[in-house]
């Protein structure tokens, strides 16, 4: 007769299987059956320990991977952890000065004292540490008191035991193969570290030292693109002065004013203010886009006559269409509310998109500027019945320096940050761009300003 204990082994491990660790495992007795339920005991909580481990470690990839910084991941850690991991206290800490000294970044504890708390730091040279940054290993500690009065000038391990702490686990931070800081786990009681499975603390430690490595690049990112912002504003700005000096003697040129000049000379001066004015747009551009990316863009919005505002775009506008046989259209509905708006800023939008239009245009077309008013918001909007873009360039037209395969119908110049720096300013003021484009039949830019 079979013993009824095997079936049930046999339904445990059908059920460990398929993932379910919460099944019956008769055990106790003393015979050799008994003893094979025990092992099976024991299997079970291996298995489901390391399923845990498993699942914590992919929800800390998980949060690493969103972007939450630093801080943030080790509260997760120290609220999370503690049922695989035995720990009273955690603390991070980061190599500065090219790993001669290392500092605490973050430390938190159970205990309602931290004696060693963040800003401490201490040199590498002649300390403990740095055998685990040469061997790469984690360090265990039982008792700490005892390795205290082997010890007795090392500090850092004063402090701690001041705090309570027993135990100690000293995890190296790698990334990207190179050592970048510690990872401290401590707990009050001696003992601890004995027989825990050190692979979950370097995995651990790991996912952390990326985090870390990641937030470093992105601060270098930052910073580097701050200093390209600096750069283009200074450039921008110191070449607009001297440019506009120019501009000026040209002008009292064309204007006679230092002498007569033959009808050859007057087109070659006039083929120079029309480069400088480029240049000096071009320039007007590169400080518009230095200030919107360095957070200097500054709105000064006053309460608008949406109406009235746009009728004297469409007229600022009518010499450009009508320079080029292109019919500017109004279409405004009626009754269009008061809008909070930067003047200067939503000319400089309009003018732009405007101007594109024409640009884009063959002689003899339309252009339409045309408003009206949604439930929260007034949508305006710049139709053409020009070239039109293909599909797969729509993505490239509001991207620095986007260009598409149309070109203008007269070949005008552009400097390629027009439709960035209109985006950016139609979000400023809270609102959203758009483009809808057909070959042969033209495109329609359209925006919203929120009302209120």
């Amino acid at each position: 007769m079979i013993d009824p204990r095997i079936e049930k082994y046999r339904e445990a491990a059908e059920s460990m299987k398929a993932g379910n660790f919460r099944v019956e495992i008769p055990a106790g007795a003393q015979d050799e059956i008994g003893k094979l339920g025990t092992a099976l005991q024991e299997l079970r909580h291996s298995f489901e320990t390391g399923l845990q481990e498993i699942r914590m470690l992919t929800e800390l990839t998980e949060k690493i991977n969103s972007g939450l910084v630093l801080d943030e991941v080790l509260n997760h850690v120290f609220d999370s952890f503690r049922s695989i991991i035995p720990y009273d206290r955690i603390g991070f800490s980061l190599l500065e000065e090219e790993g001669a000294r290392v500092r605490a970044l973050w430390t938190r504890s159970d205990q309602p004292v931290l004696k060693l708390n963040v800003g401490y730091s201490a040199l590498m040279a002649g300390s403990s540490l740095e055998q685990i940054i040469r061997t790469g290993q984690p360090r265990i500690l039982n008792d700490l008191e005892a390795y205290l009065r082997e010890h007795p000038r090392s500090d850092s391990t004063r402090l701690i035991v001041e705090e309570g702490m027993r135990s100690s686990l000293t995890c190296p931070l790698i990334a990207l193969g190179k050592p970048i800081g510690f990872m401290f786990f401590s707990s009050i009681v001696p003992n601890t570290y004995q027989t825990v499975h050190v692979e979950v603390f370097r995995q651990l430690a790991g996912q952390l030292a990326l985090i870390v490595e990641k937030s470093r690049l992105y601060n270098e990112l930052i910073r580097l693109n701050e200093l390209k912002n600096k750069f283009l504003g200074i450039a921008a700005h110191d070449l607009r002065s001297p440019l506009a000096v120019v501009q000026a003697y040209l002008d009292m040129f064309l204007d006679g004013l230092l002498g007569q000049l033959s009808g050859e000379q007057l087109e070659v001066m006039g083929k120079i203010k029309k480069t400088c004015r480029g240049m000096l747009h071009l320039i007007e551009d590169l400080l518009d886009v230095s200030a919107i990316e360095s957070g200097r863009l500054e709105l000064k919005k006053v309460g608008t006559d949406l109406g009235k505002f746009l009728k004297e775009c469409h007229a600022a506008s009518y010499p450009l269409a009508r320079a080029k046989s292109i019919e500017l259209r109004l279409d405004l509905e009626p009754g269009l509310p008061e809008i909070s708006l930067d003047p200067d800023r939503m000319n400089q939008v309009l003018a732009n998109l405007i101007s594109n239009a024409i640009k884009f245009s063959h002689p003899n077309k339309a252009v339409t500027l045309g408003a009206k008013r949604s439930e929260r918001s007034v949508e305006i909007r710049v139709a053409d019945e020009g070239q039109g873009i293909p599909e797969e360039e729509l993505p490239k037209l509001f991207k620095e320096f986007g260009r598409v395969s149309v070109r203008p119908t007269a070949g005008e110049k552009s400097t390629g940050l027009g439709l960035a720096i209109v985006k950016r300013m139609v979000e400023a003021h809270g609102g959203v761009i758009t483009v809808r484009s057909r070959i042969g039949i033209g495109s329609v830019f359209t925006f919203t300003l929120p009302i209120g």
